[in-house]
């Protein structure tokens, strides 16, 4: 299955899982602590496989200018949902905290199964 797909499909899932089983009461808090390492996840991921399609020597440059893109990206989300939408901050924070991680490691294990499939010439 397709990485992106696979990361959409298991957010939106835990997301309404978690509010089901919380109650409606954290909607917010747990879509918009979703929302942006989705997003970047997405992004991040569809940028670096095209580039690893195009130009493998250009994967680390892509990749370091996208770490420190999502440093200042993060940041500033983080500060605009707490204070500019007065989210509550506990909720909010386990919420990006968690989706932050997962998607990192999902995608952290894709890049290896992209490299190492390239090594071993299996695509």
């Amino acid at each position: 299955m397709k990485p992106v797909l696979v990361m959409v499909v298991g957010c939106l899932g835990t997301g309404a899982a978690t509010v089901a089983l919380a109650g409606g009461g954290l909607t917010r808090e747990v879509l918009f602590g979703m929302l942006a390492p989705l997003l970047v996840a997405v992004v991040s991921w569809e940028v670096v496989a095209r580039t690893f399609r195009r130009n493998r020597g250009q994967v680390t440059n892509v990749m370091v200018v996208a770490f420190g893109a999502k440093m200042v990206f993060f940041g500033a989300y983080v500060a605009v949902m707490l204070r500019g939408l007065a989210l509550r901050p506990v909720p909010f924070v386990v919420s990006f905290t968690a989706y932050f991680i997962a998607l990192h490691v999902a995608e952290a294990l894709w890049l290896r199964r992209l490299f190492v499939g390239d090594a071993t010439g299996d695509r």
